[in-house]
């Protein structure tokens, strides 16, 4: 077999951990993956962390197993890609001693402190909340000090990843949006922002942009894989910005992201901060570049878990045959909090449907309405990302492993009313990103595959029923959120 060239891929989202092979024509060649092990903190009611140490291993074991499955791959440069939010602490030593991801919500008792939420919002692009790591670290401070007194250094986890592989330590700006410490419009590090959470500058490491080359591979980790110490290490970014790259979206494009959550960004080269609170502006892996980003929250998660559920023991192919063959969805699913600025609050929901039960009601009308209310919450978001910035074209973009569900492109399609447009590859959005990321930074000019296809919408879509969803939500989650009552029928919430 000829030998390629390629790149090896370091990709840690919120479930698993992956490492893969991708030529620089974006074709993926091997990967590997393995689920990330959490572990609770009781001195919190929602707290996540992980051992960096052992998430080390189990990267480097990957590694190892992608690299041996692509012997005819030539590795030219590594890059790492992860989750957003998530990051990684760093002590005196140089040793990593905790991971906090975006799953950990441990800062959320003091949220309410920050009063000067105004000034935050204008130079963070986002409001404070648990998700993002000043108050995760603010947490730290209040409830576990011997912890806070560690720390040197924090970073994001793509970049921490990047740190082992060059001995480099390094903040990646798309990466740096997500702490509440970056300025978003002047791109660099805030003093005045790290004085809104008692946080010294002094812990910050140095930009680096996505795409600069952090140098060569250390000698240690080039003989542990087996790679030639030539091999560059290069900046990678957030998987939301790669899996972006890898839609080769424009400005004045909107990208839908369907992962664990589902990004909704805009592309701008404008910078603003959308005055009703609507949207996050987030700073992109293109320089000078902004996304204004809406984002339903936890969505392919559930998806996810639904289908252990359901379908424990059958393919992903098997069910959505089986709701391709649904006339009507006789149930409405009301799973998270769609609706509201608490994306990864715990709420109950549940499902409604029509009692006493009907003999047509299958395990296929469950996930079938788990994906419309997906839909929904896209739509919804979707239409609030309008509202801050219009949007008038007649596609948008669409990566990530949720649209490998056609039911679920077919009715998003059709509820945005917008032609729906996929890469090829689109189902490892944020691999092949890394891929488009390495080929700018080395004048690389192999092709990436151009192959769109393009989902039509249907020339209306059933308005009640997403009308419907709505009222489900209201049921469940009564003064969480407004509704617009001269929009929804006075009639009962039950599917028809």
């Amino acid at each position: 077999m000829a030998i390629k060239e390629g790149y090896l891929v370091f990709d840690i989202g919120t479930g698993n951990a992956r490492v893969a092979i991708v030529e620089t024509t974006g074709e993926v060649v091997s990967i590997e993956r393995e689920d990330i092990q959490y572990e609770i903190e009781p001195l919190y009611p929602d707290s996540r962390y992980f051992s960096p140490e052992l998430l080390w291993k189990q990267l480097i074991q990957l590694a190892k197993k992608a690299i041996a499955k692509a012997q005819h791959i030539s590795i030219k440069a590594i890059t790492s890609t992860s989750q957003r939010q998530g990051i990684v602490l760093q002590d005196q030593d140089g040793h990593s001693f905790i991971g906090l991801p975006n799953i950990d919500n441990r800062g959320r008792e003091w949220e309410k402190e920050f009063s000067n939420q105004p000034f935050i919002y204008e130079r963070a692009g986002r409001l404070p909340s648990a998700l993002f790591s000043a108050l995760k670290l603010v947490a730290l401070q209040k409830r576990q000090p011997q912890l806070w007194d560690k720390i040197k250094y924090f970073t994001s986890i793509s970049e921490w990843v990047a740190y082992k592989l060059s001995d480099v330590l390094v903040y990646e700006p798309s990466q740096a949006t997500e702490t509440l410490l970056y300025d978003v419009q002047k791109q660099e590090w805030s003093e005045e922002l790290c004085e809104q959470f008692g946080i010294s500058v002094d812990l910050l490491p140095e930009l680096k942009s996505s795409g600069s080359i952090l140098g060569e591979i250390t000698p240690n980790m080039a003989q542990m894989l087996g790679l030639d110490e030539k091999v560059l290490i290069v900046v990678g970014g957030g998987d939301t910005q790669l899996a972006i790259a890898s839609t080769f979206a424009e400005k004045g494009d909107v990208i839908i992201v369907s992962g664990t959550t589902t990004p909704i960004c805009h592309i701008t080269d404008e910078y603003s901060v959308d005055s009703k609170r609507r949207a996050w502006t987030n700073a992109h892996t293109n320089k000078n570049q902004w996304l204004l980003e809406t984002n339903p929250g936890i969505t392919g998660l559930n998806y996810q878990k639904l289908k252990n559920i359901f379908y424990p023991n059958e393919s992903y192919q098997l069910m959505e045959e089986e709701m391709s063959k649904l006339t009507t969805i006789d149930c409405v699913s009301t799973l998270g909090m769609y609706l509201t600025d608490e994306k990864n609050a715990t709420k109950k929901g549940g499902f409604i449907f029509n009692t006493p039960l009907e003999e047509n009601l299958t395990r296929a009308h469950f996930v079938a309405s788990a994906l419309w209310e997906i839909a929904c919450t896209v739509k919804w978001h979707f239409d609030k990302l309008c509202e801050v910035i219009p949007y008038d074209l007649p596609y948008v973009w669409a990566c990530g492993g949720g649209f490998q569900s056609e039911t679920l492109t077919k009715f998003v399609a059709n509820l945005l009313q917008k032609e729906v447009r996929i890469h090829q590859g689109f189902n490892q959005a944020s691999v092949v990103g890394s891929a488009v990321i390495c080929n700018k930074t080395l004048g690389v000019n192999s092709a990436l595959s151009g192959d769109i296809k393009a989902i039509t919408n249907e020339a209306s879509y059933d308005e009640w029923k997403y009308e419907e969803w709505k009222q489900a939500q209201q049921f469940f989650f009564k003064d969480q959120y407004s509704l617009n009552p001269n929009k929804i029928e006075k009639r009962d919430i039950y599917v028809r």
